[in-house]
């Protein structure tokens, strides 16, 4: 278990085991790649992040998380695996998201993608994430970096 302050200076607690803080949370949050490149999603307000969003009333996490990443960018997703899950404790409410890493088959074009400007690829992410204002402060705590090193350890080894 990871515990840590947020961009907000919230508490964060993180792990990588199966659904420790809810089996049904209400928030996912996806890492993605697609064809050796990572794809992110730009928000209209807050910047370049990994697609995400709520879970839907009637819909299970993996369900938003596929959801989600084809509104954000219109990406089809292949494979998805969970990842872990995280707790923010925020000054009026407390947010639990399952972090899912998703290797994608297809971008498919569309003409709105929501709150969200589309898909971005990167083929690596810059090394000055926290002090780069072109992207979300959902990207800018340790969530990212110990969420890309098990991806890297679990995943990326694989070739996928």
């Amino acid at each position: 278990m990871y515990r840590f302050k947020d961009f907000y200076h919230n508490e964060v607690q993180l792990s990588f085991d199966k659904h420790p803080f809810s089996k049904m949370p209400k928030h996912v949050w996806v890492i993605c790649r697609y064809k050796g490149q990572w794809l992110l999603t730009e928000h209209g307000d807050r910047g370049y992040e990994f697609p995400g969003g709520k879970v839907e009333k009637l819909e299970t996490a993996e369900e938003a998380a596929e959801r989600e990443v084809m509104e954000e960018t219109g990406g089809k997703i292949e494979t998805l695996r969970y990842l872990g899950q995280y707790k923010v404790f925020g000054k009026e409410k407390t947010i639990i998201k399952n972090i899912y890493y998703a290797v994608i088959s297809e971008l498919e074009k569309k003409d709105s993608y929501f709150e969200t400007k589309g898909p971005v690829l990167f083929n690596e992410l810059p090394g000055n994430i926290f002090q780069n204002r072109k992207f979300s402060f959902i990207m800018k705590d340790e969530v990212l970096k110990h969420s890309l090193q098990r991806v890297k350890d679990c995943f990326l080894s694989e070739g996928r």
